[in-house]
This record gives structure tokens, sequence and C-alpha cells, in this order.
């Protein structure tokens, strides 16, 4: 999102003083609790659904909506975890590669360099110059080979922790939404009802602010997400409404 300020003078000229630049810095959170909170709303409201058509009670939906919540929170806690891990475990691998190759493999580095630079359209004698310059220093001819060669950016060595806690926490939320409805009600048939205007409201909520924080039309990404919900409930529903 760009903001731009602009001051007229008195002959009518404008001026800019400034320019501000404001970006999205919290990508990785809400990606984490995007995957996390989707999950944590389908999942548990798709069951929910399955089990109250198959005729049991409240306690047995709680119970069981509980239970798979625990697991789903651990099991895509320890997705992101691992995730995390191998982000950085595949970056050092690259890193330590780009070391070696600048030294075994000087005069193919200096034209791979060279190349990215004539990608942006300067000149050769600029390239020539630029490229010097960056291998006079080891650590930032890498960084930039990283960069701007292979697409990569250094990972938080912290990420991997800090995506499982996010995702979790994220999953165990959004489970608790669809099973609310079964505290309070007697039987599974009017918990389902309550339930399913809960999450579907909850659903479009979500799918309208995930997509406004990421620069989606909002409306289309409330009702995207929402019937994505309700087909996994439905089918749940009916499925489990077949064999019971």
């Amino acid at each position: 999102m760009n903001t731009h300020t602009h001051l007229h003078s008195a002959d009518g000229s404008a001026h800019h003083p400034h320019h501000h630049e404001e970006h999205f810095t919290q990508s990785e959170f809400v990606r984490d609790v995007v995957i996390g909170m989707a999950d944590g709303l389908t999942v548990p409201f798709a069951l929910a659904a399955g089990l109250s058509s198959a005729a049991v009670g409240n306690h047995i939906i709680l119970t069981a909506g509980m239970a798979e919540i625990i697991a789903g929170s651990i099991a895509m806690g320890l997705g992101g975890y691992l995730a995390g891990k191998t982000e950085v475990e595949h970056y050092d691998s690259e890193l330590k590669r780009e070391y070696r190759e600048i030294k075994e493999f000087y005069d193919v580095e200096i034209k791979e360099c060279k190349d990215i630079f004539a990608n942006y359209g300067l000149s050769e004698e600029n390239q020539q110059k630029l490229v010097m310059e960056l291998a006079k220093n080891d650590d930032k001819w890498v960084d930039f080979m990283m960069k701007f060669e292979l697409g990569l950016d250094k990972p938080d060595i912290n990420r991997a922790r800090q995506s499982a806690r996010n995702i979790g926490v994220a999953y165990i939320i959004g489970g608790i939404v669809p099973l609310s409805a079964y505290f309070f009600t007697e039987t599974p048939e009017s918990g389902l009802i309550i339930s399913s205007i809960i999450t579907i409201f909850c659903l479009m909520i979500f799918g309208y602010y995930k997509s406004k924080v990421t620069d989606q039309p909002p409306l289309k990404g409330a009702f995207r997400t929402m019937l994505i919900g309700v087909l996994a409930a439905g089918a749940a529903f009916f499925v489990a409404k077949l064999f019971s």
C-alpha cells in the first residue's frame, strides 16, 4: 500500500516532500493463522455434523470433537515446525554450496552474476564493474547470489517454533467454535443448527479478513471460505447418515 503526500505551492505546482510506503510485514504470522484457523473451523465442524446425523448424544460429539481438536492441533503444529526446520536446513545447505562454488567455479559464478545484472538491462561495462565489486567480499557476494540467483532469504531460526505455536493455537481456537453450540444444547439436532449458524458466520468473517489482509477481494474470499466449510460439513453429514 503506497501513501503519497502532495503539497502545492502558490503557483499550483506540486511538491513531494516525502513518500511513505506501508508494507504488510506479518505475512508469516498471518499465513500460520490462516492455515490453523481454516482447518480448525472446517474439520471439527464436519466431524460434529457427521456425528450429529448418526444419532449420538451431545457428550459423544463433544468428546470426539475435543479429541480431534487436540490431535489436529498437535499434527498441524508439528507440520508447521517441520516445514520451518526444513526451510532453515535447505537455506544452510544452499549457503554452503554457494561458498564452495565461488571458490571452485569462480568464472562460472562471475558469469551467472553478470547474467543477473544483464536481465536488469545493465551494460556489459557496468555488469563487469558491479561483479568485480561484489567479488571482493565473499559474504556479500554469496548473499547476493542466494537472493537473486536462488531467490532465498535467510530464514529466522526461531521460525519453526513460532509456526508450530501459531498454527496449533489457531487450530484450537477455530475448532472450539463449531463445538461450542453442543455445550448448551440438549440434542444433536439443535446443536447442529446453532453450530452451523455460528460456524458459517465465523467462516465468512474469517474469509473476509483473510482476503482483506492479503489484498484479495474480501466478499469473494468470505463466500469461498464459507462454501468450503459448508461442503465439508454437508458431505460428512450425509455420509454418516448413509451408514448409520
